[in-house]
């Protein structure tokens, strides 16, 4: 009996260091192959490692000017438009209103809606928007992202050319000296009646 159970632990043993012993054997190959592969980097490498530090500015810069929007709107804006999220939120729905990608910015406008944010101010920011249409070049991302924080911002902003305009018109008449007949005022438009159920 005790033959027998020298004889099973001995074979246990064998069966452990012949498994221990291919173990070693696959590590060791493996970390040579790893080891001959991690000699000096090629040059492409090098660059790609400076190339990394630059990216990790950038990124920080843009987090920092992002982190700088957010505060400013909440400075200038009162009230729940000018939480992060609704600002988040909201510019992203202005920004797809515009590029025509409604279906996203309607799903947008859902989450927007449900952390309580006012749809008045999409509503203003768009319009607002909508007026610097001529100054927003399609190819340059960045001059819509501008556009559109400064919308969100100050809806009511115009753009500079209208603006240059309309202070120059009234001092226009003052410089004839010739006096106006007084503009007849607009009719008021009736609201229509509701289609009928």
């Amino acid at each position: 009996m005790r033959q027998r159970v020298f004889e099973l632990r001995n074979a246990v043993l064998r069966q452990f260091a012949a498994t221990l012993a291919i173990s070693c054997l696959l590590v060791l190959t493996g970390a040579g192959g790893a080891l001959a592969q991690s000699g000096t980097p090629a040059p492409a490498d090098q660059g790609k490692a400076a190339a990394q530090p630059a990216d990790a500015a950038k990124d920080a810069a843009q987090n920092q000017r992002r982190t700088d929007e957010f505060a400013e709107a909440a400075q200038v804006i009162n009230g729940p438009a000018g939480n992060p999220e609704c600002v988040w939120l909201g510019r992203r729905v202005v920004r797809l209103m515009w590029r025509d990608d409604l279906d996203t910015a309607f799903r947008h406008l859902d989450l927007y809606d449900r952390f309580g944010c006012p749809g008045g101010h999409i509503q203003a920011a768009f319009r607002c928007l909508t007026r610097f249409g001529g100054q927003i070049d399609p190819k340059v991302a960045e001059t819509l992202d501008s556009r559109v924080h400064a919308c969100w911002i100050n809806p009511a902003a115009q753009p500079q050319q209208a603006a240059a305009a309309a202070a120059s018109q009234p001092a226009a008449p003052a410089a004839n000296a010739q006096p106006q007949p007084a503009a007849s005022p607009s009719p008021a438009a009736s609201p229509s009646p509701a289609p009928a159920k």
